[in-house]
């Protein structure tokens, strides 16, 4: 394994855009968190969600990791609007239909606790009366705002979605705009497990 590599773990924060190139002054970037030369997301999250965000200059694993093929786990916390019955969660576990597509098979549970997640900026909007609760959604692909759509397809819309792990990779503590290099034992388990990992449920203080 050459050392010119680098593997970064960055908590991405709500309203920035996944990349590195300034489109719109509305929205910061990933220069404005990582000054690191050539390195670029595995995959993308959307401007308004959060979280996990893997970037390398590792092409080969790039391809393996975003592929479709290889099946890699991606898991998320999602609020939602209202709380979701059996036959929502059911339906999200089996497949739902957004516009021409139907979601394969994920994992999906409601979460009893709320995860410790810190503040969002801004605060998601609340509706006075109107519960909210937490999803643990755990997929294999990602089309175009899959979770939200998704969730709106069962009727509890997304107020907010955290990405908090890629396979065995998780924030561990990383505060929103902050990143690090992965580990020796991260990079090693990550190059030697080319399947889907199952989902860690444990709650990430961070």
């Amino acid at each position: 394994m050459t050392n010119h590599y680098r593997y970064i773990i960055f908590h991405k924060p709500y309203g920035v855009l996944s990349q590195f190139t300034q489109e719109s002054p509305k929205h910061s970037t990933l220069k404005d968190y990582i000054d690191v030369p050539d390195v670029y997301p595995v995959g993308r999250l959307d401007w308004d969600s959060e979280g996990f965000l893997l970037l390398t200059n590792d092409g080969q694993l790039q391809h393996r990791l975003a592929h479709p093929r290889f099946g890699h786990e991606r898991t998320y916390w999602v609020q939602v609007e209202r709380i979701p019955d059996a036959d929502a969660i059911n339906k999200l576990q089996t497949g739902v239909e957004i516009q021409d597509y139907r979601t394969l098979p994920a994992k999906v549970r409601l979460l009893l606790q709320e995860p410790l997640v810190c503040d969002r900026n801004p605060p998601i909007r609340f509706r006075k009366n109107v519960p909210t609760a937490w999803l643990e959604m755990a997929l294999t692909e990602g089309k175009n705002r899959q979770v939200r759509r998704m969730t709106a397809a069962v009727g509890f819309p997304t107020l907010r979605l955290i990405r908090v792990s890629i396979v065995h990779l998780q924030l561990d503590g990383l505060q929103p705009g902050q990143w690090r290099d992965l580990t020796s034992s991260e990079l090693k388990s990550l190059h030697n497990s080319p399947k889907a990992h199952k989902s860690n449920s444990k709650l990430l203080k961070f």
